[in-house]
């Protein structure tokens, strides 16, 4: 297993902007699931984003859509999160997660989707104030 690094996260007023990136494993060749999360505290954990690149398509939270965008740097192997439009909703310990895909496997939930032998980042603090 990897240990992702997540860099960016901060303080923000409500309306303001931040841009989550994480290091993740270099999939060369093979199908994967890159995704960002996020727990809030009294919360329980919750997919903000997530590319599936086996269908080449993402996913996104309905609190969320609009607002986010979820990127990758094949390049670089970086994946992104643009957050626009923060809200004091959005405060939470934001997660980076990998994991390959399982083949034939479809839905909305990672769990369904992607195998257990996955890689989390320790998370990146992200505070939006009113």
């Amino acid at each position: 297993q990897v240990q992702l690094r997540e860099v960016g996260g901060g303080s923000v007023q409500a309306g303001g902007s931040l841009r989550l990136s994480c290091a993740t494993p270099a999939y060369t060749y093979r199908r994967y699931c890159l995704g960002w999360f996020r727990q809030a505290p009294g919360k329980e954990r919750e997919a903000v984003a997530v590319i599936w690149s086996s269908a080449g398509s993402t996913y996104y939270a309905d609190s969320v859509k609009g607002r986010f965008t979820i990127s990758q740097n094949n390049a670089d192997n970086t994946l992104y999160l643009q957050m626009n439009s923060l809200k004091p909703e959005d405060t939470a310990m934001y997660y980076c997660r990998a994991a390959l895909s399982i083949p034939n496997k479809y839905g909305s939930r990672w769990e369904n989707r992607c195998k257990p032998e996955e890689d989390w980042g320790q998370g990146t603090q992200v505070t939006v104030s009113s």
